[in-house]
């Protein structure tokens, strides 16, 4: 165990004594001894894994690109928390329930000769010069005529329509394309008739032209650059109340209902079909939540073996006839979530959770032995209890963690990387303590962690992150790296918007400062850590080989407001006297970036000499430094 094995940098006061003031020409100056010879377990990939949940602007308004909120209708219009307006006198919507397109009930338009009546949304944003597609499902009667028309300005000429007439008894798909002559951010899609007759919207869709499979090409740009290896999904405590069901098949013949843990509408447009293309698109693993809140092992059985099934089962045949006939191969499942907290739909006591756990660990597994199960946990009874009763059936177990503000900056830094040692600490001693565990490797999957204060900005739970949260974030990774042999995982919450990684407006992402921690780390840390000796508080440090082992990776926190210089003591190695690095600074520790604005935090790389000097390490940064070995 590497922390039985070596001595790593220990978290001391939280003070920075003897440091020269800020502006002073003498940097303050660090020693610290790293034995290259001396190497703990490889670093799980997995530990850079991100999670994203049908809450907020994750999904829709972040990953997804639908422009429209309720697009099918889920809220009558006009109704108060209805996004559609009518054009028209009262009584020219009604709202009909008999054989409604999808969900409960669709608008009807009544129309009255040539005076336009129908129902249009505000608040759209478009840009000049960009391309707009979508479609309609309209039926209708009597000599309806119907106009779809964007509308970006108040002028006769700034809108661009289309006509579709000869509308009949029967729901018809009709595809449009509209291009944008002006910016705005308070345009509108107006759907009106003229005639006799009434007409009905089944649903309507509207995307940027540039859209990848339904996804925002400017939020898959930055998580491509995320380059995460795994996303968990669909929660969080949506998964408690979820139905896969309702999210596979025809997109548009999928019913909305209200999310059954937030607040707002699931559209159930983004579905198991979709997550998996979204993990084909930017290239990483899936892992899934099923639902053991208010759901049952059979649901669970059926949902991995829609995803794993070969065509041949019955669950294999419906994905097939959704377009899918090869099997998605998931192996990654989270049998629930939270279940503990009375917050978390169907949350039950320990006692009787044990039972439902091994229960679904049963039904799953026979379905596909090959999978593997992260079981709930939660530091304390809870997780002593799973251990001891569930450890057959499951392979690893997830616990979670989130942390406030904290008024000065190192304190607020150390919370993260004590978060992860608390978690750590308590599972060295389970594996000491529990008969059940005994040739068991049952390793921690952190798979929601984070910072979570501040102003809802970005929609429910969408908060801002600073300089300051990069440097915990980084201290967390840095936790986890000295806890190899551990954390097996950890997905940081949320990828978009919710207390995210990615911050979206209606048009524009932005990566946060803790984004670029994860993107820096996955990209450039090493993958095989090395011993690191020194009381070097305030600083953090860890170190690692490359998977190539040329070179040595030594990454530092300094969570301070000067510079600093690191000496390295090198032993079972020669350092060349140059190499790489790359920095995460702000002489503002509240420093934050936003979308649609040039950003204040960014990746710095250059080429470095005169290592043997020292390295550099600025206020307020996270470095890496790659060293290569003579």
């Amino acid at each position: 165990m590497i922390r039985e094995r070596f001595v790593w940098v220990v978290f001391a006061a939280l003070v920075c004594c003897g440091m020269a003031t800020a502006g002073d020409a003498n940097s303050k100056s660090y020693t610290v001894t790293v034995d290259v010879g001396k190497t703990g377990e490889p670093i799980s990939k997995y530990i850079y894994g991100q999670f994203i949940e049908h809450l907020g602007r994750c999904i829709y308004g972040g990953i997804w690109a639908e422009m429209l909120e309720d697009r099918k209708f889920f809220y009558p219009v006009a109704n108060k928390a209805s996004p559609w307006k009518v054009i028209g006198p009262e009584g020219t919507v009604i709202m009909v329930k008999d054989k409604p397109y999808v969900g409960e009930h669709t608008p009807q338009v009544n129309l009255s000769g040539q005076e336009p009546r129908g129902i249009v949304q505000e608040k759209l944003a478009v840009r000049a010069g960009k391309k707009y597609e979508g479609r309609i499902i309209l039926a209708g009667s009597g000599s309806a005529r119907v106009q779809m028309s964007l509308v970006w300005g108040p002028g006769e000429k700034d809108r661009q329509s289309i006509t579709i007439n000869k509308l009949t008894g029967e729901y018809k798909r009709n595809s449009f394309t509209f291009t944008a002559r002006a910016d705005s951010d308070d345009a509108k899609l107006e759907i009106v008739g003229t005639g006799s007759g009434s007409f009905r919207v089944g649903t309507v869709t509207l995307m940027p032209a540039d859209n990848v499979k339904g996804m925002r090409a400017d939020t898959l740009k930055l998580l491509k650059e995320l380059n995460s290896p795994i996303y968990r999904w669909p929660g969080g405590n949506f998964a408690s109340g979820y139905d896969w069901r309702l999210g596979i098949g025809e997109r548009d013949k999928r019913p909305p209902i209200k999310n059954p843990a937030w607040g707002g509408v699931e559209h159930n447009d983004f579905g198991l079909d979709e997550y998996i293309a979204f993990c084909r698109e930017i290239g990483t693993e899936p892992m899934i939540t099923v639902n053991s809140g208010f759901g049952d092992d059979h649901s669970a059985a059926e949902e991995i073996e829609y995803a794993n099934g070969l065509p041949d089962t019955p669950m294999g045949k419906w994905r097939a006839a959704n377009g899918h006939r090869e099997p998605y191969k998931v192996k990654w499942w989270c049998i629930g979530n939270e279940m503990y907290g009375n917050w978390q739909l169907g949350y039950m006591s320990l006692g009787q959770y044990i039972l439902k756990h091994n229960l679904f660990a049963r039904a799953m597994r026979r379905v596909d032995p090959s999978i593997k199960l992260i079981a709930v946990g939660a530091v304390g009874n809870w997780s002593q209890g799973m251990m001891k009763n569930c450890a057959d059936y499951m392979d690893v177990i997830s616990e979670h963690f989130y942390r406030g503000a904290k008024k000065e900056v190192l304190e607020h830094v150390r919370q993260a990387p004590e978060a992860v040692a608390g978690i750590v600490a308590a599972h060295r001693k389970y594996r000491k303590e529990f008969d059940s565990l005994k040739g068991k490797d049952i390793r921690v999957a952190i798979d929601e962690w984070n910072y979570w204060y501040g102003e809802h900005l970005f929609g429910e739970l969408g908060t801002r992150y600073f300089q300051r949260d990069a440097l915990g974030i980084a201290e967390g990774l840095h936790e986890m790296i000295r806890n190899s042999d551990i954390v097996v995982m950890a997905n940081y919450a949320q990828t978009v918007n919710v207390i995210g990684a990615i911050k979206t407006t209606k048009t524009d992402a932005a990566i946060e400062t803790t984004g670029l921690v994860l993107e820096l780390y996955r990209n450039h840390f090493g993958t095989l850590p090395v011993s690191v000796a020194a009381e070097v508080s305030p600083l953090d440090i860890v170190a690692a080989w490359t998977t190539d082992k040329k070179a040595v990776t030594v990454s530092v926190v300094n969570p301070t407001e000067q510079e600093c210089k690191l000496i390295l003591d090198m032993k079972g190695t020669r350092l060349g006297d140059a190499g790489r690095a790359w920095f995460i600074a702000h002489s503002n520790p509240m420093a934050y970036n936003e979308p649609g604005k040039e950003p204040n935090v960014v990746i710095k790389q250059q080429q470095v000499s005169g290592i043997s000097g020292g390295l550099t390490l600025p206020a307020y940064s996270v470095s890496i430094y790659e060293l290569p070995m003579q």
